[in-house]
């Protein structure tokens, strides 16, 4: 696994570069979001490594930690940039003429769009925080590494690139494309977008929200489960040993059962665990090398580790077992972290919702926008699972993207991967309706304040969900399944959520809303902060 991230995250620099310079438009712009990137993630993994020396870190914690700082630190630049890059041309920028301090260009441009980034970043890591609920440590662990690049990610974000810009001033647009020197932060492309959802906000809304739901209903056939052998490529030396140990030994060889137990219930233990159903064989038991009186012995179950029938295996052998008897083993700890990730999953979606809602309540002022925008997150978080279902668990597109489908998706994908994909789509959220919020509140007209929104933050949006799609689809290519699962399961989110529900159906409802999206009770206008976005 650790191999296979390391080739996908190197493929897909090289990408991210040519994406970076084809929306700037210029070197040197396109460069501050990868040093952004280089810094926070040198920070996390600095981090993650003192960690590390206190409590076992998994091996996925750095992986996901580079992928996001990559990500997200791509994200912030590009509204960092482009919004500063607007700063100047007011004064002449680089159409000449003369430019003021530039760290009067610093402050408006982190006055107005650094307000959207430090809430979008409060708004990943309370995504990523509910993870923390699993009493698994090594998911725990995965969840701490993305929040610690997120955290240094921000931290570069508000104090590195501020200090960069303000230094380089008009030297940001340097080395420009011949493309770029008419380009402007405002799209007149993603405006005449708006104009277009205008005159039909209903069939937008219908149309959008109907494929989505289409998209998800698979989701409802779902299955998941711990990872088998079949996540390992055929020609991998671990997967052939475990089908040679399972020739001279038996199916269930590969995961036996480890049972410990008191000395004194040692010849019991053994004895019914035998006599029970699905286990074929035991191991004769060996006292602990101390003088803790316990010993230990092994059941040799009748099925592969992965099989389904090994659950009702696993529950008669602990109901059969003595008290003080212990069940482990490789087999019981996957189907008791699986119990763990499907009871704490429930839980976790919902505190992300509330949680997401109130943030969004609180930047916006307006509740009915806040519910909007935290559903419609929700919608495309379950599309993208209902693709996984087909991909993953149907074995659609199997063959072109190489691999051997399990009838299962794996087991942590779903609690993990409901965070990740929430902390993106609500990142695409406040970028957008923080840009709408900044217009309404200079104009004060919704309908108004959607097109310009969209015509300021349409091509920032599309852009970083151009390159955190070829990050994310960078990992289809590895050949475990587990990154492929990763990838192609972020990648499809994200680009149903840039393109349906950011570009279509966040803004064609508020359009359908019009002056209600803004509403806010007396009551709650008084208890809640004023957060502007427009100075």
């Amino acid at each position: 696994n650790h191999d296979a991230m390391m080739k996908a995250e190197m493929m897909s620099w090289p990408v991210t570069l040519l994406i970076l310079v084809l929306a700037f438009g210029s070197l040197v712009a396109a460069g501050l979001p990868l040093m952004l990137t280089l810094a926070g993630l040198v920070a996390s993994a600095g981090a993650l490594v003192l960690l590390n020396m206190v409590t076992p870190i998994s091996v996925w914690a750095m992986n996901f930690a580079l992928m996001f700082a990559l990500a997200l630190g791509i994200d912030y630049a590009l509204f960092l940039v482009a919004r500063f890059r607007d700063a100047l041309r007011p004064h002449g920028g680089s159409h000449g003429g003369t430019t003021p301090s530039a760290s009067v260009d610093v402050a408006a441009t982190y006055g107005t769009a650094g307000k959207a980034v430090l809430l979008s970043g409060i708004t990943v890591l309370i995504s990523l925080s509910a993870v923390l609920l699993v009493p698994a440590p090594a998911v725990r662990t995965m969840a701490v590494g993305i929040m610690l690049a997120v955290v240094f990610v921000l931290a570069a974000s508000f104090t590195l690139l501020p200090a960069v810009l303000g230094a380089l001033g008009e030297k940001v647009n340097a080395v420009s494309l011949p493309f770029a020197k008419k380009q402007e932060h405002r799209s007149p492309l993603f405006a005449r977008w708006a104009g277009v959802l205008q005159r039909r906000p209903l069939v937008a809304v219908l149309g959008s929200a109907a494929l989505l739901v289409l998209l998800a209903l698979p989701v409802l056939g779902l299955k998941v489960a711990m990872p088998s052998i079949a996540v390992v490529p055929e020609d991998a030396p671990v997967r052939q040993g475990y089908h040679l140990v399972q020739d001279a030994m038996g199916d269930g060889a590969p995961g036996m059962l480890q049972i410990i137990t008191d000395a004194e219930d040692a010849e019991a233990a053994t004895g019914r665990a035998a006599s029970t159903d699905g286990i074929a064989a035991v191991t004769p038991a060996m006292p602990a090398g101390d003088d803790s009186g316990l010993v230990m012995f092994q059941a040799v179950p009748e099925v592969d580790p992965s099989d389904e029938a090994m659950t009702g295996i696993l529950a008669d052998l602990r109901a059969d077992l003595p008290e003080s008897a212990l069940v482990g083993g490789a087999p019981a700890e996957s189907i008791d972290l699986q119990d763990a990730l499907d009871t704490w999953l429930p839980v976790i979606i919902g505190v992300i919702l509330v949680l997401g809602f109130l943030l969004l309540l609180v930047a916006l002022r307006a509740p009915l926008t806040a519910l909007v925008g935290t559903l419609v997150s929700l919608l495309s978080t379950g599309a993208a699972f209902g693709v996984a279902r087909l991909i993953f668990q149907e074995g659609h597109l199997s063959g072109l993207f190489s691999f051997e489908p399990q009838g299962f998706l794996d087991g942590w994908g779903p609690v993990f991967f409901v965070a990740m994909i929430f902390a993106v789509a609500m990142d695409y959220t406040v970028f957008l309706l923080a840009t709408v919020k900044e217009h309404h509140e200079k104009t004060g007209d919704a309908r108004l304040s959607v097109t310009e929104g969209m015509a300021h933050s349409g091509r920032i949006i599309f852009a970083a969900a151009a390159v955190m799609v070829a990050v994310f689809f960078t990992f289809a290519l590895a050949e475990p399944l587990p990154p492929k699962e990763m990838g192609i399961i972020l990648g499809t989110a994200v680009l149903l959520d840039a393109l349906l529900v950011r570009l279509v159906l966040l803004p064609a409802v508020m359009l359908l809303a019009g002056r209600a999206a803004w509403w806010c009770p007396a009551w709650l206008r008084r208890i809640l902060p004023d957060v502007s976005f427009s100075h």
